[in-house]
């Protein structure tokens, strides 16, 4: 038997320290009878075992298969070497800078273990709201600085008591070097206030916070990444008190539930839908709407989808034992601000908009709202990339200088770049007021500061307004480069599937800055990483009154109406005409006719708009995307026909929108409903681009399509355009770990910088 007796070494890559990794190697070589020892290195995690070859094959292999809940294992590579004779199997102190070196995990729902304990009578931990092991908790939001040990984490304030301290130390024990251990004598504890900062004398905060909401309050609750506005999502007077409160008129709020049997009460769970739900990351996902359901129709107006979460943490499982269907789980925050995080700013910035706040003494240094997502063509695309997700990295083709890429004004995050892995940060907002902008400073700074990673290189967009590329021009000492927005977006989506080479890029959205100083945003590329080509746009029509029009999307329709019918578009027998004063159509006008104030936009996202506002769907919008996303939920599902569509060749193709526009105007007087148009509408851009993407494939012999930019959120178009160019047999390729809107142009922002240093 002695000759089958033996060692090997394996090395272990990927996001391995600090989730628990070595104490799961250590029981699964006891498991198997093995003898060695594992350390944490530089580059992961490094494993020595010895025993029989069979015993060995079986660890290897269930150390592939079955890794802690939070790793995420990038490589193994596994090499026989001599048989040192170790007693028994080890946990030994980390080598090199093993420590200095650690990626990172993200904060995670609650696992099961820990949720029977919470609810276990007999547990030491019952009810006890901030229970959390190796496997679960708090990570990335709780971390100041490097090593991630307790000293360095908002865990620091609270001293482990004598029986947390032995499951810290045990490497059998679930919460060994769980850096957030904690229980009810020894950990943080919540209470419960009043919105002028006057305590509520309760023995149990959580369950009166749960009353309030009951009677209607609204609660705001301080969570994993920051603040939620609660209320009860069955009733429609308090939603739309939350509603006028925050200052959000339209925009779909997400709910929580306590389950799965809950959430079918009023929504569709498809077995996709149903794992993303229930995955440890616990994201928002978009789930159909049921009908009838007993939801406020206020949560979430004029959409077919509810953006619905469970719980996941131990405080929201407390507030769901007052057995609510649905609460409405809103980010705490006014307008397009960051959520709240600290208590002092949570009542200074929320007491006008909360009756009552729960809140913790666990400080959270970095925000992190709620991950967005919702199941499509077989693969989770995301619409907000942050909780549950950041800061896991997105591996590259090969290694790249140290890269801070800025991201774009809407929607933003930055990516930096280590090596072979770039990370794309939380979702941080819309850079438009300084408390956002504070807020993309501070995590600049910790990322930087906690993945160690000093730049060589800042990218930024092209746009010299954007807070984010003043930012970089701010920057001394360091290498800038400028990317073209649509050229990022391609290259964030050629980065995460390692497409090398050049593509045919399909980059739809409602604002880019163009290299002519125009609006881009309906472009056909052919890019790769370095360069990029315009090979097909919409045609310029006049945006009046800039973003004014954005927000007003009749302007917008006067301008595609001017531009197919010329200045006797007055006569066309339309609603829009008759609801908007005569004197605003003239002034418009003059506006277009004299070029005042009007930007020029080939944006497809534009586009949408003037249609919607063309068919009578809305002239005004609430927020960014609204008429488009509402062309899209009335649209039907069952029309074939499409309209005209036209494009005129040059340096490069013009698709001509005035075509689509007549022969939407045509329906409209012919009485044909809206969801008739809404699709018509749809298929017709999805049969013009599929045509336009042939010719380019003639002309430059190219057969991979990327799809990429905030109107790839619209299923109809993204299902369509996949399946449309499939059938044409173009290897087609869309998001599927990063935002296809502007959450994602960080990362593409980078690769392009990439390339082009030193060139």
């Amino acid at each position: 038997m002695m000759q089958d007796y033996a060692a090997r070494k394996l090395e272990v890559n990927g996001i391995v320290q600090g989730v628990g990794f070595r104490p799961f190697v250590y029981n699964l070589a006891h498991q198997h009878g093995l003898k060695g020892e594992v350390a944490n290195t530089a580059s992961g995690v490094s494993i020595h075992i010895e025993g029989p070859l069979d015993r060995m094959r079986s660890f290897e292999s269930d150390l592939a298969e079955n890794p802690p809940p939070l790793a995420h294992v990038v490589e193994i590579s596994s090499r026989f070497e001599s048989v040192k004779k170790y007693p028994d199997f080890s946990i030994v102190k980390s080598r090199g800078q093993a420590q200095m070196s650690t990626l990172i995990s993200p904060d995670v729902s609650i696992c099961d273990d820990c949720r029977r304990e919470l609810f276990d009578s007999n547990d030491r931990r019952y009810l006890y709201p901030f229970l959390n092991c190796t496997n679960c908790g708090p990570r990335y939001t709780i971390i100041d600085d490097i090593p991630y040990d307790r000293p360095k984490t908002s865990m620091r304030h609270f001293k482990m008591c004598a029986a947390c301290q032995f499951e810290y130390d045990d490497p059998t024990d679930r919460r060994f070097h769980a850096q957030p251990n904690a229980c009810a004598e020894c950990g943080p504890h919540v209470s419960l206030y009043t919105n002028h900062r006057e305590s509520v004398d309760t023995d149990n905060p959580i369950e009166k916070a749960a009353d309030f909401i009951r009677q209607g309050q609204i609660v705001a609750v301080k969570g994993l990444g920051g603040y939620h506005l609660v209320a009860e999502a069955v009733n429609g007077e308090a939603v739309m008190r939350l509603r006028n409160r925050k200052m959000r008129q339209e925009k779909p709020f997400a709910v929580m539930s306590g389950d799965l049997e809950s959430i079918r009460q009023y929504a569709r769970v498809q077995p996709e839908e149903e794992k993303l739900l229930t995955s440890i990351q616990r994201p928002i996902v978009l789930l159909q709407k049921k009908t009838p359901n007993p939801i406020s129709e206020a949560v979430a107006p004029r959409n077919k989808y509810w953006g619905v979460m469970l719980p996941y943490t131990p405080l929201h499982y407390l507030l769901f034992k007052r057995g609510f269907t649905a609460l409405v789980m809103t980010s705490a925050n006014l307008g397009e601000e960051p959520i709240a995080i600290d208590n002092d700013d949570a009542f200074e910035r929320l007491g006008d908009i909360a009756d009552y706040f729960l809140i913790h003494n666990r400080d959270i240094y970095l925000r992190g709202d709620d991950s967005i997502v919702r199941h499509t063509m077989g693969h989770t695309r995301y619409i907000r990339r942050s909780r549950g997700f950041v800061p896991i990295p997105i591996f590259l083709n090969q290694a790249v200088p140290p890269i801070l890429a800025c991201g774009a004004e809407l929607k933003n995050t930055i990516c930096v770049t280590k090596e072979d892995k770039a990370f794309l940060s939380q979702h941080i907002g819309d850079l438009e007021n300084m408390i956002t902008l504070d807020f993309f400073k501070l995590t600049v700074d910790h990322l930087q500061r906690i993945l160690e990673i000093s730049p060589e290189i800042i990218a930024c967009d092209m746009h010299p307004d954007y807070l984010s590329t003043r930012f970089a021009a701010e920057q001394d000492g360091i290498q800038k480069i400028q990317v073209q927005h649509h050229h990022a977006h391609i290259v964030s989506c050629m980065a995460e599937h390692k497409l090398e080479g050049a593509v045919i890029g399909l980059s739809f959205d409602g604002t880019g800055y163009g290299p002519d100083g125009t609006v881009w945003g309906g472009e056909v590329l052919v890019a790769e990483a370095k360069q990029f080509e315009r090979a097909a746009h919409l045609a310029y029509v006049p945006m009046p009154g800039s973003t004014a029009a954005i927000k007003e999307p009749w302007r917008l329709a006067i301008s595609y109406l001017h531009d197919a019918f010329g200045d006797h578009f007055g006569e066309l027998d339309l609603p829009i005409l008759k609801q908007i004063e005569p004197q605003k159509v003239k002034i418009i006008l003059e506006m277009i006719l004299k070029g005042v104030n009007c930007p020029r936009t080939s944006s497809l996202g534009r586009l949408f708009d003037g249609v919607a506002a063309i068919v009578g769907i809305r002239n005004q919008v609430n927020f960014e995307g609204q008429a488009a996303m509402e062309l899209e939920m009335l649209a039907a599902d069952d029309i074939d026909s499409i309209y005209d569509f036209e494009w005129v060749s040059g340096d490069s193709i013009q698709i001509l929108p005035a075509p689509i526009i007549r022969g939407v105007v045509q329906d409209v007087q012919t009485g044909l409903s809206i969801a008739e148009i809404g699709i018509k509408f749809h298929k017709t851009l999805i049969a013009l681009f599929t045509e336009i993407c042939a010719g380019v494939r003639r002309d430059c012999d190219l057969n991979r399509v990327v799809l990429s930019g905030g109107c790839f959120q619209n299923s109809i178009l993204l299902t369509g355009m996949i399946h449309e160019l499939a059938s044409r047999d173009f290897e087609v390729f869309a998001h599927q770990r990063v935002p296809t809107n502007d959450g994602g142009i960080a990362l593409g922002q980078a690769v392009v910088a990439a390339a082009r240093f030193g060139s």
